[in-house]
């Protein structure tokens, strides 16, 4: 308060300080100057009224719990202290039921009450000092109720009025001057004073029993009927996932929403995770919602459970929030929002296994999108997860879809391997069913490797050709040209030898041929004898 002048959260632990110490007076005063600035302050208006209760006006704590209440009905100390305050007025003046009023002409009982209080006046007036002291002293009360009311304070003041007796220590007084009798009476009144307060609100000395029998069956009465509400809890939602399960989305969604409008009008303390249960129902209503075809539906029933689970820092309902978003997104066909929706996810994830699952579903909406790196990147991750966590399910599907992002690619050897890695998998879990979409996909993907082998094959032959024909042209060409240099040089010589006469020219040329026929005849001549020889020999 040194610090923060007026402070009122520091006006109010003040004051029950105050109100610890018996200084009623200092802690009134510090409940009121909280309320100064704020006349609607909780703590402040608690305070006044357990201040002006603990003083005795219990119809003034009674005005201000009321008021508490109006302002803040869901704190329940306001509605315990109207109850106790209601209580102690009961113990003082007895039940409203037993007082009867009657309304009557004759007032003559007034001016007897004014006659009576002038007698008491008079008769004071001529009492002595011994009947003062004897008139102070109040009458003594039953012991047995005194000690139920004073409790541990019921030897103080039997030490106190002991003390009485001895007249010697009562004339005697203080360094500071103040008289022993003073303060032994001070210390009387003041024990007689709670005595009567306690007296009139029951206080714990009185009851203490009481308040622990009744404490004890509250407390049991509590417990059960709060086992009772988590076995009805527990039962609802497990009928609600049966139904889903079961092929019945109707009754799953009529189940879950009756189940919610219930939760939201308990309270807290009948259902302690009333915030996670809400989310969970919210969740219930959109699978149901997004089973039975209702996809606008479902996809708001998602949004509200992540909104309720973001307002209430609840991290996994988050999470699953997320997920369901990016389910309902991918049916829809809003393959970049379900991706942007759980690459969210992405950190929130704690198990491989959910890894394995998220990773497979971003590198399914990457591959729907035609981005075939960045789905080949997710596949690995997937695969990789599911490896972690030793999931023969979630390993096959990964090797699928790493083998289909590298078909885009057009890796068809690394394609072939995968899916047969995929088939051997398929195979272990006994999965007729992907060992024959698998077989599909392969044969599919050899025909590709072997058509892109043949274009290679091809392609590689014409380029071949188109360097031999480049390299025959170039050797035809240069025996073309020695032959026209050697013609050229042949009829060079001849246009120099042959300058003779024409008479000349065809003399020689007739005695060649002249020669030639000769020679022809005498080989003709030869092989006839030579025939003869051999017939006649034979």
């Amino acid at each position: 308060l040194k610090l923060r002048a007026g402070d009122k959260d520091g006006l109010v632990a003040r004051s029950k300080c105050y109100l610890r110490l018996g200084d009623l007076e200092n802690a009134l005063k510090d409940a009121e100057a909280s309320l100064q600035s704020d006349k609607t302050f909780s703590k402040g208006l608690y305070q006044k009224a357990e201040t002006l209760y603990t003083m005795g006006d219990f119809e003034f704590a009674l005005v201000f719990y009321h008021r508490g209440h109006r302002l803040h009905p869901e704190l329940q100390q306001f509605r315990l202290g109207i109850e106790k305050c209601q209580e102690a007025i009961v113990n003082c003046i007895g039940s409203p039921s037993s007082v009867k009023l009657e309304s009557k002409e004759d007032l003559s009982f007034v001016s007897r009450q004014a006659e009576s209080k002038k007698a008491n006046q008079k008769f004071q007036t001529k009492l002595t000092k011994d009947q003062k002291w004897a008139r102070k002293q109040k009458p003594v009360k039953n012991p047995k109720t005194e000690r139920q009311l004073l409790g541990e304070f019921y030897a103080d003041k039997a030490y106190l009025e002991k003390l009485l007796k001895d007249k010697d220590l009562m004339e005697s007084s203080t360094k500071q001057g103040i008289k022993v009798a003073d303060l032994v009476l001070g210390g009387i009144s003041y024990l007689d004073t709670r005595s009567d307060f306690w007296q009139q609100q029951q206080p714990i000395y009185a009851r203490v029993r009481e308040r622990k029998l009744r404490q004890q069956r509250w407390l049991r009465d509590k417990k059960r009927k709060t086992a009772e509400v988590g076995r009805y809890l527990t039962k609802t939602m497990e009928d609600i996932d049966m139904l889903l399960s079961g092929s019945s989305p109707e009754e799953s969604c009529k189940k879950a929403k009756r189940l919610l409008q219930k939760i939201q009008e308990w309270s807290d303390e009948e259902v302690p995770n009333k915030n996670e249960l809400i989310g969970s129902l919210h969740s219930c209503v959109g699978n149901a919602q997004l089973e039975m075809g209702r996809v606008e539906a479902a996809l708001q029933s998602h949004r509200m459970d992540l909104e309720f689970a973001r307002q209430n820092d609840l991290p996994e309902a988050v999470s699953r929030a997320l997920g369901n978003i990016g389910r309902v997104c991918v049916r829809i066909g809003k393959f970049q929002q379900a991706i942007d929706t759980w690459e969210e996810k992405i950190p929130m994830t704690k198990s491989s296994l959910e890894k394995a699952w998220l990773f497979h579903e971003i590198g399914r909406c990457y591959l729907e999108l035609n981005k075939a790196e960045a789905a080949q990147n997710y596949g690995e991750k997937s695969l990789q997860s599911a490896e972690e966590e030793g999931d023969l399910e979630w390993e096959l599907h990964a090797t699928v879809l790493v083998a289909e992002t590298q078909v885009k690619l057009k890796d068809y050897w690394s394609a072939i391997f995968k899916f047969e890695k995929a088939l051997e998998k398929a195979k272990l879990l006994h999965n007729k069913a992907a060992q024959k979409a698998i077989i599909m996909a392969l044969d599919e993907v050899s025909k590709s490797f072997v058509k892109e082998l043949k274009e290679r094959r091809e392609e590689m032959t014409v380029y071949s050709l188109k360097e031999y024909d480049f390299s025959s042209e170039n050797t035809e060409d240069n025996a073309k040209k020695s032959r026209v240099r050697g013609r050229s040089e042949q009829s060079t010589g001849r246009q120099e030898d042959e300058k003779p006469k024409e008479g000349a020219g065809n003399y020689k040329e007739e005695q060649g041929s002249n020669k030639e026929r000769g020679k022809g005849k005498e080989n003709e001549q030869k092989e006839s004898k030579r025939e003869k020889k051999r017939g006649g020999g034979k």
